[in-house]
C-alpha cells in the first residue's frame, strides 16, 4: 500500500497506540494535519501556544504509562517548543515531538520559517532525527518510540521536511527495533548487587534515598518492600515524591533545599546510603564536598551509567533499571539471614525521631490572613490525598511538595530539573486527559499562571475540568524570599503591581472563578470547587505575601546548615537538638 509521508506519520502514531496528539498547525505540517483529519484512531488537541503542546504531552507521559506526542510547525512553532522539550529532557520524560521543516531543497538557504531544529535541540533531547527520505519515515518512528521509552527515558524529536510529507512510498511498520549503537542495560550486575546487600548488612545509620527514576521505572512496589523489609528510613527527592507513600511513618519527608530537618540531617549523617534512581543534584546535596565530609558509603542504582558518580563518588555502582535491580536485590535479601544490626538501626530511628519532633513544617494559621500551607493541607484532606497535583515553579511548588502527602507515583507533576514557570495549566490538561476519572488540581502562583494562561481556552474547548489553586501573594514569591534573605530586602522587580482580576479572566474564558481572602472560607471554597466535576474552577486565594518556605538550605551551604522556621530558632541557637558528631562513631 502506497501512502504519502503525512499519511505514514498518522499510521505510525496509530500503530504505537497514541491516544492524543497535542499541537498547533502551520504551513510545514498542513499535510500531516490533513492526514490526521481523515483518521479516527487518535485525537488531536489544539493548544494556543506550542510550548503548551509540549508541556501537555509531557504531563500525559508523567501521569500515565503511555507516551505523549506533540506536533508543531517549522520556524517559530519549532522554537516555541524548545522550553517544553528541555523541561522533559532534564526530568527524563519519554515523549515524541514532531516538527515540520521547510522542503528538502530549501534546507540551509534561510527559507521562510526555517530553523535548524536538529541543531537547536541537540543539547536537550535524548535523540533527534531529520527525515529526508519518505521511505525512512516508518523506521524512524519505530526507533523514536523505542529510544524515548527505554533506558533512561527522554524526548525524541522527528523533524520532517514538507516535501517528505507529500511524497509517497509503500508503508510497512516494523514490528521490532535492532540498533547496534543503542543497547540499554536493564539487569544489574549480580556481583555488584551482592556487594550492596553485604554493605546494607553492615549499616548502623542507613538511609534509602529515592528519586524520579524509581517512578519512571515503576519500581514503587519494590521500594516499599525494601523499606519495610529492612526497616530503614526513606526520603524522596522532589521528583521522587510518591515513590514511597508520603503518609507512612518510615517516610521522613522530602530532602534537599526545602527538605525537612530530619531528612536533611539523616542524609548528611547516614553511614550507608542506598540511592535509587536519583542523581545527587545540586538542589539535593548542595555542595558534594560538604556532603561527603561526614563519612558514608554509597550504593547507587541507576539505568544511566553517566549519572552514577557524576557529582558524588560512590562505593557500589549498579547500572540497571531500578525495578529489575531491586527485584534481584530483594530476592537476595530473602535468601540471606544477614541484616543490619537491629539495635543500631533502632538507635538511629530514635535520633531521627528526635530530629522529627519539633516538626520543621509546622506553621501558624491565624484568623486574619490565609497561609499557603493551610490551603494545601486543606486540599490534601478534602481529596483524601488522591488527586493528581500539578504545579508551576516557585514557593507554591515547594508548599505543594511539602504539605500534600502523595500516596502513589505519577500523582505529582512538576518541573524539577529546568524549573519551568508556566507548566502548571498545560500539565493539568495533559494529566486530566490521561486520567479523566481523577481529580486534577493545578497549584500555581499569580506569576506562573500568566505564562500560559491562554490555555484556559484549550481547557474550555476540550472540556478538561481541572481545578486551579492560585496562591496569590502579589510577588514573585521565591525571588522575593531570596531577596529578603540574601539581598538585604532589595525587592528588585519581584513585586507584581498590575495583576488581572483572575475571577473575571476565568469567567471570560467560560469557566468558574472564585476569590478567597479569609481563612474561614478556604475549606468551603475548595469543597464547592471539587464538587463541580464538569467545570474548570479558578480559585484565587489571596495569601500572606511575607510567608517564606522553610527549612531552606542556602546557596553553598551544607544539608546541616539549614535556615529554619521561626518556631525552631531555639534549635539553631541553643542546640536543643544538638547534632551528634557522627563522623567519630565507628
Amino acid at each position: 500500500m502506497e501512502l504519502t509521508g503525512a499519511e505514514i506519520v498518522a499510521r505510525c502514531l496509530a500503530e504505537e497506540g497514541v491516544e492524543y496528539v497535542f499541537g498547533y498547525p502551520g504551513g510545514a505540517v498542513l499535510e500531516i494535519y490533513d492526514a490526521i483529519f481523515k483518521q479516527d484512531k487518535f485525537k488531536h488537541v489544539l493548544v494556543r501556544h506550542e510550548q503548551a503542546a509540549v508541556h501537555a504531552a509531557d504531563a500525559y507521559s508523567r501521569s500515565s504509562d503511555r507516551i505523549g506526542v506533540a506536533l508543531v510547525t517549522s520556524g517559530p512553532g519549532a522554537t516555541n517548543a524548545i522550553t517544553g522539550i528541555a523541561t522533559a529532557h532534564l526530568d527524563s520524560i519519554p515523549m515524541i515531538v514532531i516538527s515540520g521543516q521547510v522542503a528538502t531543497p530549501a534546507i540551509g538557504l534561510d527559507a521562510f520559517q526555517e530553523v535548524d531544529m536538529v541543531g537547536i535541540t541537540r543539547p536537550c533531547v535524548k535523540h533527534n532525527f531529520l527525515v529526508k527520505d519518505v521511505s525512512e519515515l516508518a523506521d524512524t518512528f519505530k526507533k523514536a518510540f523505542y529510544i524515548a521509552t527505554t533506558g533512561r527515558p527522554g524526548p525524541v524529536v522527528i523533524d520532517i521536511p514538507k516535501d517528505v510529507t507529500q511524497k509517497k512510498t509503500e508503508f510497512n511498520y516494523p514490528t521490532s527495533v535492532n540498533m547496534r549503537s543503542y543497547t540499554p542495560i536493564n539487569k544489574g550486575h549480580p556481583g555488584q548487587i551482592k556487594k550492596a546487600v553485604q554493605l546494607i548488612a553492615e549499616a548502623k545509620r542507613p538511609l534509602i534515598y529515592v528519586g524520579g527514576g524509581a517512578i519512571l521505572s515503576d519500581a514503587h512496589q519494590q521500594v516499599a518492600e525494601l523499606v519495610r523489609t529492612l526497616d530503614f528510613p526513606c526520603t524522596n527527592t522532589l521528583m521522587g515524591l510518591g515513590a514511597y507513600p508520603g503518609d507512612d511513618p518510615k517516610f521522613i519527608g522530602m530532602l534537599g533545599m526545602h527538605g525537612t530537618y530530619e531528612a536533611n540531617l539523616a542524609m548528611q549523617y547516614c553511614d550507608v546510603l542506598i540511592a535509587i534512581g536519583a542523581r545527587f543534584d545540586d538542589r539535593v546535596v548542595s555542595q558534594p564536598a560538604h556532603f561527603l565530609s561526614s563519612p558514608k558509603r554509597i550504593i547507587h542504582i541507576d539505568v544511566d551509567p553517566s549519572s552514577i558518580a557524576k557529582r558524588v563518588k560512590v562505593d557500589v555502582p549498579i547500572v540497571g533499571n531500578c525495578r529489575d535491580v531491586l527485584d534481584e536485590m530483594l530476592a537476595l535479601l530473602r535468601s540471606t539471614p544477614e541484616r543490619a544490626d537491629p539495635e543500631a538501626v533502632k538507635t538511629w530511628w530514635k535520633q531521627i525521631d528526635e530530629w522529627r519532633a519539633p516538626n520543621s513544617l509546622k506553621y501558624e494559621q491565624g484568623s486574619d490572613i490565609i497561609k499557603p500551607q493551610f490551603v494545601v493541607e486543606t486540599l490534601h484532606r478534602l481529596t483524601n490525598g488522591d488527586a493528581i497535583i500539578t504545579s508551576d515553579v516557585g514557593q507554591h511548588q515547594m508548599f505543594a511538595a511539602q504539605y500534600y502527602k502523595f500516596k502513589r507515583p505519577r500523582q505529582w507533576i512538576n518541573s524539577g530539573g529546568l524549573g519551568t514557570m508556566g507548566v502548571g495549566l498545560p500539565y493539568a490538561m495533559g494529566a486530566k486527559l490521561a486520567n479523566p476519572e481523577l481529580d486534577v488540581v493545578c497549584i500555581t502562583g499569580e506569576a506562573s499562571i500568566q505564562m500560559n494562561i491562554q490555555e484556559l481556552s484549550t481547557a474550555k474547548q476540550y472540556h478538561t475540568p481541572v481545578k486551579i489553586v492560585n496562591l496569590n501573594n502579589g510577588y514573585l514569591g521565591m525571588v522575593r524570599q531570596w531577596q529578603e534573605m540574601f539581598y538585604e530586602n532589595r525587592y528588585a522587580e519581584s513585586y507584581m503591581d498590575a495583576l488581572p482580576d483572575f475571577v473575571k479572566l476565568a469567567e471570560a474564558y467560560g469557566h468558574v472563578g472564585m476569590r478567597i481572602s479569609k481563612p474561614s472560607d478556604v475549606e468551603g471554597a475548595l469543597r464547592e470547587a471539587l464538587a463541580m466535576k464538569d467545570r474548570l474552577v479558578f480559585m484565587d486565594f489571596l495569601i500572606d505575601p511575607k510567608t517564606n518556605v522553610f527549612p531552606m538550605v542556602g546557596n553553598g551551604k551544607g544539608l546541616n546548615q539549614m535556615d529554619l522556621p521561626p518556631h525552631m530558632q531555639d534549635v539553631r541557637q541553643t542546640g536543643t537538638l544538638k547534632e551528634r558528631d557522627y563522623g567519630n562513631l565507628s
